[in-house]
């Protein structure tokens, strides 16, 4: 396809998730508490966004991802979270 297929196909539903991403930000900016790992991972992840860099999609899914490759004996909880705790962000 080209570009000008592309947009056309898909500009308007990319355009939804942007702005329904900004409305859960502000959300929780306007929401009392602490956040925790999870925030501070999809705010990094976001950076990846406007990187320019190839593989945006496989960029932000690794930034969510726990590296290690060491078996643990027992999982911290019964579901998953959607991010890896101990990520450096």
């Amino acid at each position: 396809m080209t570009r000008q297929q592309l947009l056309d196909l898909y500009f308007m539903d990319a355009r939804f998730r942007l702005i329904e991403i900004a409305a859960f930000l502000d959300r929780l900016d306007r929401a009392p508490g602490d956040a925790d790992f999870r925030l501070a991972a999809f705010r990094e992840a976001m950076k990846h966004l406007a990187d320019h860099q190839p593989e945006r999609a496989k960029n932000i899914l690794l930034s969510f991802s726990d590296p290690t490759t060491d078996p643990i004996a027992k999982a911290p909880g019964k579901g998953a979270t959607g991010a890896w705790p101990g990520a450096q962000v």
